[in-house]
C-alpha cells in the first residue's frame, strides 16, 4: 500500500471540496480548490513591479548605447560611461529578481488547486467549504491510499531471517477470512537484525486489485519457499569437556584419530547442538576415552545382521 498525507501549501478559505472518504480518484485529479485573495494581491504587485523594472531596464539601455557613442568623440569621460553600463547591469538584475518573484508566485497560486499526487482512494477528509487553510500549519487536508497492491511487512524470527530472500513466494491469510489464502512475494530485507526484537524485517507485495483485502489490518505469513538448516545434534556422550573447551573425536577415513574443538548450542540433556567444528559428513566418535589424542588410530566395528530362515 502506498499512502500519503496531502497538506496546504497556500494560504486562504477552502473555496470548494470535490471529493470526501471512499472517493477513489485518478493521479492529477482535483480535489479542492482554495481561494486566496492575499496571494492574488502579492501577484498581482508583483507583475508591476516586473513592468516598471523593464521599463526602466529599456531607459537604462538607450541611455548606456547614447554615452557609448558620445565616448567615441570624447564628449563624456570614461568614468561616465562606465557609470551608464554599471547602471545597466544594476537594472538587468533588478528585473531578473523582480521575474523571479513572479514566477515564485505563480507557482504558489498553483497550488491553490489540490491534486491528487497518484492514483488512490481518499481515507481521510479533514475540511469542509469555508474553512481557512493555512499553509504548512501541520493539519492535513486528505489522506490518500493505494490499495491495488499492498506492502505487507513481517518480523522474521532470527532462526529463518538468513532463509529469506527477494522474490521468495509466501502465503498470506487473514483471520476475518477464513478458509482463504493470498499470494505475496518478498521485494526487500531490512538486511539487519532488530536488536530489540531479534528479528528481520521483511517487506512483501501482495496483489489487492479486487480490493477484497482491506490495507492496515493484521494478517498471517507463510514462507513456503524458505528453507531453514537444521543445527547439528550430537549424543551428549560424544563430547569431551577438557581445558582446551568442549571436543569431539572425529575419526579420517584412514582411521586416525582428529580431536576437534566444537562451539556448543543449545543443550537438550541427551543431545547437544552443535553450532561449529563439525558436520553432518564427519564420523564422531561415542563415549571417547580421555586417553585418546589426535593421531591415535582406531578400527571401526561393522555391526552385521545375521539373516534367519523361518
Amino acid at each position: 500500500m502506498i499512502e500519503a498525507p496531502i497538506y496546504a501549501r497556500a494560504n486562504g478559505y477552502l473555496k470548494r471540496r470535490l471529493v470526501d472518504i471512499g472517493t477513489h480518484v485518478e493521479e492529477g485529479q482535483l480535489l479542492a480548490e482554495i481561494d486566496t485573495p492575499e496571494l492574488n494581491q502579492e501577484l498581482e504587485r508583483a507583475r508591476a513591479q516586473l513592468a516598471q523594472a523593464e521599463a526602466t531596464l529599456g531607459l537604462a539601455k538607450i541611455t548606456a548605447a547614447r554615452w557609448a557613442d558620445l565616448l567615441r568623440t570624447a564628449s563624456v569621460s570614461e568614468q561616465e560611461h562606465a557609470e551608464k553600463q554599471a547602471d545597466l547591469k544594476l537594472k538587468a538584475a533588478t528585473v531578473e529578481s523582480a521575474r523571479a518573484e513572479v514566477r515564485r508566485l505563480e507557482r504558489l497560486k498553483s497550488f491553490s488547486r489540490v491534486t491528487a499526487p497518484f492514483a488512490g482512494t481518499i481515507t481521510v477528509r479533514n475540511i469542509d467549504s469555508g474553512d481557512l487553510i493555512t499553509a504548512g500549519g501541520g493539519k492535513e487536508i486528505f489522506h490518500l491510499a493505494q490499495t491495488r497492491e499492498l506492502r505487507v511487512f513481517v518480523q522474521v524470527p532470527q532462526a529463518m531471517a538468513r532463509s529469506i530472500r527477494p522474490g521468495q513466494l509466501a502465503q498470506m491469510t487473514i483471520p476475518e477470512l477464513p478458509g482463504r489464502t493470498f499470494a505475496a512475494k518478498v521485494i526487500r530485507t531490512a538486511g539487519v537484525i532488530s536488536p530489540d526484537s531479534r528479528t528481520l524485517l521483511v517487506e512483501l507485495e501482495a496483489d489487492n486489485s479486487n480490493s477484497e483485502i482491506i490495507a492496515g489490518g493484521y494478517a498471517q505469513v507463510s514462507f513456503t519457499e524458505a528453507k531453514m538448516e537444521a543445527a547439528l545434534m550430537l549424543p551428549a556422550n560424544s563430547v569431551l569437556f577438557r581445558a582446551e573447551g568442549p571436543q569431539v573425536c572425529v575419526v579420517q577415513p584412514d582411521g586416525k584419530v582428529e580431536v576437534r574443538n566444537v562451539k556448543l548450542g543449545r543443550d537438550f540433556g541427551q543431545a547437544i547442538e552443535i553450532l561449529a567444528g563439525v558436520d553432518a559428513k564427519n564420523r564422531v566418535i561415542l563415549n571417547p576415552t580421555e586417553a585418546l589424542v589426535s593421531g591415535s588410530m582406531v578400527s571401526i566395528a561393522e555391526s552385521n545382521k545375521q539373516e534367519k530362515g523361518q
